[in-house]
């Protein structure tokens, strides 16, 4: 009961950030940074990138991975942090190359990929695993841009750092009781599929980072 209460209080917080810094955080900042809360829209489809507390009814089992035409559904923010062995300072700009982990908000699990076979595509799987904020080293994702850094009109692609598949969308749509929300799963090759710009949420300026650099690549409690 005490870690629901304190999840409903960051959401209630966050939707409160939202509507305060939407346009003076989100509009000063070209680039994505570590720390961010964001939307991730699939340019080829138009759909979001979401989560919710649903579970596949086969392959791993695990919390389900899908696209949404809504724009405003909450349980599409995701948390970009650093990975287990790589810090992701709050407020620095995300490097083309570097690794990140997705962290949902709403439930506090991670991006995910592994050898199972998604339930429509039979393509690999993506799933939403571990437990506030931890899993394992499958949660990891290379950020793959053009330049230097993520840019925020850049259209990018993620690749599960270790099957090496890339975050897809083919247009497969679920039945009950996720009716009308689009399969996401791995594929190897890059295609218009697996293409992703960073779109609403909350973007940490560098100038935010705590003083003394404290890393917050390990915690949930973001807000």
């Amino acid at each position: 009961m005490l870690i629901l209460f304190f999840r409903v209080v960051n959401i209630f917080l966050f939707i409160l950030l939202s509507c305060i810094c939407r346009f003076s955080l989100g509009t000063e900042l070209s680039f994505v940074t570590c720390g961010s809360v964001i939307k991730l829209l699939n340019v080829k489809h138009n759909v979001r990138l979401h989560s919710h507390d649903v579970r596949y009814g086969s392959g791993s089992g695990q919390q389900s991975v899908t696209g949404v035409t809504a724009v405003e559904d909450s349980n599409s923010y995701w948390s970009i942090r650093g990975t287990r062995d790589a810090m992701c300072h709050r407020g620095t700009p995300v490097k083309c190359g570097q690794a990140i982990r997705l962290t949902h908000v709403n439930t506090g699990r991670n991006l995910h990929s592994h050898y199972f076979s998604s339930p429509l595509s039979s393509n690999q799987e993506v799933s939403a695993f571990g437990e506030e904020g931890e899993g394992d080293h499958l949660d990891e994702w290379t950020v793959h841009c053009s330049g230097s850094v993520w840019k925020r009109e850049e259209a990018i692609r993620l690749r599960h750092k270790a099957t090496d598949v890339l975050l897809s969308v083919t247009g497969e749509q679920y039945g009950r009781p996720i009716h009308g929300q689009m399969e996401v799963h791995g594929m190897s090759s890059p295609s218009q599929h697996s293409l992703w710009k960073a779109m609403e949420g909350i973007f940490m300026k560098p100038s935010e980072m705590p003083a003394g650099g404290q890393d917050y690549s390990h915690t949930h409690t973001e807000f």
